[in-house]
């Protein structure tokens, strides 16, 4: 198990369009009997409600959100680049049919009730404050159901979840 110290959040600065359409983070979902994971592009930090959150998609295909669905708490965890080929490998196979964690030889802890991977070097535990279905009629710009939502896609549309921030941890 590796250290992660705090991070106040007047310090935390991190370019999210890199930091998430470049490097990916991994969403982790689940409890101490079964946990999985995703790799994630899409998301972000802000301000909403009056509390600090981070907010990320997931498609409803997604095996992972079950287990998002499920529990009250998820964690965005973010690596070095020598991750990148497990963050590949999360983001297309599924934990339904494989352990991704056995395989990639990643490892499942725990920050109090929320599943993170101890070998990312930065950890952001979440406690879920809503889940709201992205439909057809919500999309304005008429290129994104033909580039995101069609061929095999059709109809497979996101949820976008808001979490609160316990905690920004860094390694």
């Amino acid at each position: 198990m590796h250290q992660f110290q705090p991070i106040p959040s007047e310090l935390f600065e991190v370019n999210p369009f890199t930091k998430l359409a470049d490097e990916w983070m991994m969403v982790v979902a689940g409890n101490r009997e079964k946990t999985n994971a995703l790799t994630a592009s899409w998301g972000g930090f802000g301000v909403l409600w009056g509390k600090q959150v981070a907010y990320i998609f997931i498609r409803e295909s997604r095996y992972t959100k079950e287990f998002i669905d499920r529990e009250d708490y998820f964690s965005c965890c973010f690596f070095e680049p020598k991750y990148k080929a497990a963050l590949q490998y999360f983001g297309t196979a599924s934990g339904r049919k494989e352990n991704k964690f056995q395989i990639s030889h990643m490892n499942v802890n725990f920050r109090d009730e929320v599943p993170y991977i101890d070998e990312g070097n930065l950890l952001i535990p979440c406690r879920k404050l809503a889940a709201v279905p992205l439909r057809e009629d919500c999309f304005w710009d008429p290129e994104i159901l033909p580039k995101w939502y069609s061929g095999k896609e059709k109809g497979n549309f996101h949820t976008m979840y808001v979490g609160e921030v316990l905690d920004i941890l860094a390694r």
